[in-house]
């Protein structure tokens, strides 16, 4: 008989995925990042507990372009500065992806909020654009011009949190206690260029990051860096304080917030 490729895999054929997974070279991108003061009222409102804000209200904006041989990836965030157990990190809102395979391996391990979208990084000389964008919108675009070399920061490890959660069946809660993910990623540069530019924000129902306005931009840079991840659970978080938080993760909230009437099934 043929083989079933929907069969379950041998021992052997999982060890050598994991093996080939843990092997890989690095990966280089190139972005741009834009850091900005916004108003610390918001900053606090869109963090769930035990997350706390940090002493300046900070939003971070990255969007890349990913070198994955013969799978080409836009990627970006937008995430707000956050502290948690007397570290600091960010935490991400929103998550653009323009693959699926991207999308689903940090949705499903590691709780990030990621979601199908458009990201883009254009370079004509000195002039740089980049863009997020979902449903038609462009919710976030940086553009500038480059303003020079800066000196190559040392490699150094940067800390995101994330919620791990499963919506229950019956759309009431969760199946099971959420999780909050440290997830650590090392950073290695190889350029870093300052942009003189500025930062646009745009109206979005699906991501609407200009409820975090720019008060005053701290960084704009481009750069070509890799980087490495590894996450971990550091604690079970209250159900009914992450709740009210979960629409950040949907574009339809009711989705997960009704559930389907007794004896049916929902289809999404």
């Amino acid at each position: 008989m043929a083989r079933v490729r929907y069969g379950a895999r041998t021992e052997a054929e999982i060890a050598a995925a994991r093996a080939s997974s843990s092997k890989l070279p690095d990966i280089w991108s190139t972005g741009v990042v834009a850091v900005w003061e916004s108003d610390p009222d918001a900053v606090a409102a869109v963090l769930p507990p035990p997350l706390k804000p940090t002493e300046r209200p900070l939003v971070r904006a990255a969007i890349s372009k990913v070198d994955l041989p013969g799978y080409p990836l836009g990627a970006g965030s937008v995430a707000v500065a956050a502290l948690h157990d007397g570290r600091e990190g960010w935490y991400p809102l929103v998550m653009p992806m323009t693959h699926e395979r991207a999308l689903i391996g940090g949705r499903e391990v590691f709780g990030e909020p990621k979601k199908l979208g458009e990201v883009g990084v254009e370079r004509d000389g000195l002039v740089v654009r980049a863009v997020l964008a979902r449903h038609g919108i462009a919710f976030v675009e940086v553009r500038g011009a480059v303003d020079g070399p800066l000196p190559l920061p040392e490699p150094a490890e940067k800390l995101d949190f994330y919620f791990k959660f499963l919506p229950a069946v019956d759309g009431q809660g969760f199946d099971a206690d959420p999780v909050l993910v440290h997830c650590t990623r090392n950073e290695k540069f190889r350029r870093l260029e300052k942009i003189t530019g500025d930062v646009v924000l745009r109206e979005s129902m699906y991501d609407p990051v200009a409820d975090l306005p720019v008060r005053r931009v701290v960084e704009l840079t481009i750069g070509e860096k890799t980087t490495d991840q590894k996450g971990r659970v550091t604690e079970r978080v209250s159900a009914q304080a992450l709740l009210p938080y979960i629409h950040q993760r949907y574009d339809d909230p009711q989705q997960i917030l009704d559930g389907p009437p007794e004896g049916s099934v929902r289809w999404s």
